[in-house]
């Protein structure tokens, strides 16, 4: 029978893909051009399901990319703008080799420069779209705000993200939209609910670091430039969703405030602007001033398919969050040289307590060290020479673990030079059969209102009691055991004596007695019995998941088990020390 010849590769998967050299050529952009083009238009290589279709019978490693977005990139406007910068640059080393400087300089200033604006909304085409994928673009800002002014990235760049990374903060202090806070090695974890999505982002500790030398930068800036546009837009947005001034502005009253007393000037205002801002302790200026009327209060109705249960609970929930949200309203913090500053002032700020420090320090101290008001002053050193009579003295780890805890905690547990207790991770959230220490159950039991520190320490004096008692009986039991070892020995001489007398035993029969079946056991055996024969009746596929779902399980309570031997372990050892000063002290 006549017919078109079916070809190899020429049809299905292998016609989806195409590798990155060809893509490329298809193009015409450099690699560096590519990558960067592809970054800025959010387009990555795929792995195809079938390698060897694809890549036309060859087992060689190649990067696919799907054909439609190598397509859809040909349309892209930015691609023209490459090509012409590559034109500029070829124009301005001619002009510099032929030493022609007029030329050089009215190239510079018709240098092609491009917006990422439209690549912006094509990516996120709602707002919450990009509030979802603000994560990464906030994590990458606040790192480049830390780098220091060396070759490795512009200077622009940095001083760009520092000033959106802290209008970025000012917003969150306005909204009082932080829940989270964790120290960990990398650096501070932050998550805030920004119009119901929460955002979560690392910040990177103040530390001088130095660059690593196996980390591409050009790809890293890449990243950042997109992500500085998509910041401004979003922070734009979110500022006119307060009523505030954007770029943000310092409220009249506040700014009167951070002027230093002296009358000398702290520097320029265009230095001093951003400065004051990242001081964080200034509220910021709204467009039309907030009128103060009474509260009234809103008629709730029941959502449609909400019971009347699930309306108290989500009452309950908004309660509860807008405590959290005034945790340290009324309370006057002072942060001592040594702590650090920005993410405590940040911090405290959020949950509408107010914070200064000392003005030799930074710009933006509101009241001084003296200031009788003072409630909490954070220190970081094992003793306070001169202390203040109704002020208490912490360590910064307090800050931090009240407001994962939603509540402000014990300080006796924080005072200086006290062993802190250990800092739990609020990210983590305990299922059942996991797992959970006894500090978190501590937190837990403080959180519905009891206080597990008296039954702990009615359970301490009571250990020792037993303690005392054991010590007691052991001394008794001492003298017992001589006299029982006597009176054991005639015993045995006087069974001796009748088992040679009473050669022949009585024997007797005695009436049996009835025994009464466990219902309940037997119905356990019963759902047993009937567990084992419906895994005998599966098919193999499901019998295998069951027993990758049930060694899951299995290994999940083993290493549970292991933890809690682990720490049992520990508070034994524990205890153990605490015996032996004890007793060295009473010797």
């Amino acid at each position: 029978m006549g017919g078109l010849e079916k070809k190899k590769y020429e049809r299905g998967s292998a016609t989806n893909y195409i590798t990155r050299n060809r893509a490329r050529k298809k193009l015409q952009l450099s690699l560096p051009d590519f990558r960067r083009l592809c970054i800025l238009k959010g387009i990555y290589p795929h792995e195809p399901k079938h390698k060897k279709k694809v890549n036309k019978g060859s087992t060689a490693p190649r990067t696919f990319y799907l054909l439609k977005d190598i397509k859809f990139l040909l349309h892209e406007p930015i691609v023209n703008k490459f090509r012409e910068y590559k034109v500029f640059v070829r124009k301005l080393r001619k002009a510099y080799g032929k030493s022609e400087w007029s030329t050089v300089d009215r190239l510079k200033d018709n240098k092609p420069t491009y917006k990422l604006d439209h690549i912006v909304k094509e990516r996120y085409p709602t707002f919450i779209d990009a509030l979802r994928d603000l994560d990464d673009a906030l994590s990458m800002c606040f790192l480049f705000s830390t780098f220091p002014r060396t070759g490795k990235c512009h200077v622009q760049t940095i001083q760009l993200c520092r000033r959106l990374a802290v209008e970025f903060l000012n917003y969150v202090i306005a909204s009082r939209s932080l829940r989270k806070v964790f120290l960990s090695i990398k650096g501070i974890y932050y998550q805030a609910e920004v119009l119901g999505q929460p955002v979560t982002w690392i910040t990177p500790y103040t530390f001088a670091h130095d660059h690593p030398t196996d980390v591409d930068y050009r790809v890293m800036a890449t990243f950042t430039e997109f992500y500085t546009t998509l910041l401004g837009f979003v922070n734009f947005r979110l500022y006119q969703s307060l009523n505030l001034h954007y770029p943000p502005k310092i409220d009249g009253q506040a700014d009167v405030e951070l002027k230093p007393a002296e009358g000398k000037d702290y520097a320029m205002d265009s230095e001093s602007y951003l400065e004051k801002l990242s001081a964080l302790s200034a509220s910021l200026a709204r467009v039309v001033a907030p009128t103060h009327e009474d509260e009234v209060e809103m008629d709730e109705f029941p959502v449609e398919g909400e019971t009347a249960e699930q309306m108290d609970a989500r009452k309950k929930e908004q309660e509860a969050l807008e405590k959290h949200k005034k945790l340290f309203e009324g309370l006057r913090f002072f942060l001592n040289r040594e702590v650090p500053r920005e993410p405590l002032a940040f911090i405290i700020r959020c949950f509408g307590g107010q914070v200064s420090w000392d003005k030799s320090l930074c710009i933006g101290a509101t009241y001084d060290v003296s200031d009788p008001s003072i409630t909490h002053q954070i220190v970081d050193r094992p003793r306070v020479g001169k202390q203040v009579v109704g002020r208490y003295y912490l360590q910064p780890q307090w800050v931090f673990d009240s407001v994962n805890a939603k509540l402000c905690l014990p300080v006796a547990d924080y005072f200086p030079g006290v062993l802190l207790p250990p800092h739990l991770s609020p990210f983590v959230t305990e299922q059942e059969g996991d797992y959970i220490p006894p500090e978190k159950l501590k937190l837990l039991a403080m959180q519905r209102g009891e206080n597990p520190d008296e039954e702990s320490e009615e359970e301490e004096e009571e250990e020792e009691e037993e303690e005392d008692d054991n010590d007691k009986e052991e001394e008794e039991e001492e003298e017992e055991d001589e006299s029982e070892k006597e009176e054991e020995m005639k015993l045995k001489k006087m069974e001796e004596q009748k088992t040679q007398s009473n050669k022949a035993l009585p024997v007797k029969v005695t009436a049996g007695k009835l025994r009464l079946e466990d219902k309940q056991r037997l119905e356990q055996e019963q759902q047993s019995e009937e567990k084992r024969l419906a895994i005998m009746m599966m098919k193999k596929r499901e019998k295998y998941l069951y027993k990758k779902i049930m060694f899951g399980k299995k290994r999940k309570v083993r290493e549970a088990n292991k933890l809690a031997a682990k720490r049992k372990a520990h508070d034994t050892a524990m205890k153990e020390e605490k015996k032996k000063s004890k007793k060295a002290r009473r010797a």
